[in-house]
Order: structure tokens, then sequence, then C-alpha cells
């Protein structure tokens, strides 16, 4: 990657993450690009708090994330943690809670 390019890269990620936007980059990513990222785990009831604001079953929570009823059933009891992809699919869920309106079957 041309350094311009990645500058700009590490420029643009660094400052979603400074403003507490988790992106999809992984550890050894975000290292190469030279951003300093903070861990922001979401809690189990941060989880089930985002799924009863837009009125959803762990059923058709897990359909709107793409994953199993069994993955929502364990972030909700804390036995697991949603990958970073699905956590940044959280985080956007908590901010604007029916942006995924356009996955529910109508």
């Amino acid at each position: 990657m041309r350094k311009s390019m990645k500058d700009s890269l590490r420029e643009t990620v660094q400052g979603l993450t400074d403003i507490g936007i988790k992106t999809a980059f992984d550890d050894q990513e975000l290292n190469e690009l030279g951003v300093i990222a903070s861990n922001m785990d979401i809690t189990p009831n941060q989880i089930k708090n985002i799924r009863q604001s837009i009125n959803a079953s762990q059923a058709l929570f897990a359909q709107l994330l793409n994953v199993s009823v069994s993955s929502v059933r364990k972030w909700e009891s804390g036995t697991r943690i949603p990958a970073g992809s699905t956590q940044v699919l959280l985080e956007l869920l908590s901010k604007s809670p029916y942006i995924l309106d356009f996955r529910i079957n109508k």
C-alpha cells in the first residue's frame, strides 16, 4: 500500500476509534497501521438493552445480526462476547436503533 494511502487510512481509522466507533480491523491490522485503539467491550446487559430497545425477540435480533439465536443467548448471559464486526453492528444499533429495520421480513 502506498504511504499516502496508508497514512490516510491510519488517520481515518484513528479518528473513528478516538470518538469511540469500533472498526472491523483486528488488533494486528490496527497495529500495522499504527492506530492506538482502546478496548470497548460491550457488556451482556448492554446487548440485552439494545435488543429490548428495538423490541426484538432473541430470534429476531439474531436474524437482524445474521447470527444464531444461541449466540445471542450466550452474549446476554455473558458466556461469550460478540466478534469485532458484530460489536460494530451492536454499537450502531445502540446509536440508531432502527438502522437494520430493512432486514426485517415484512
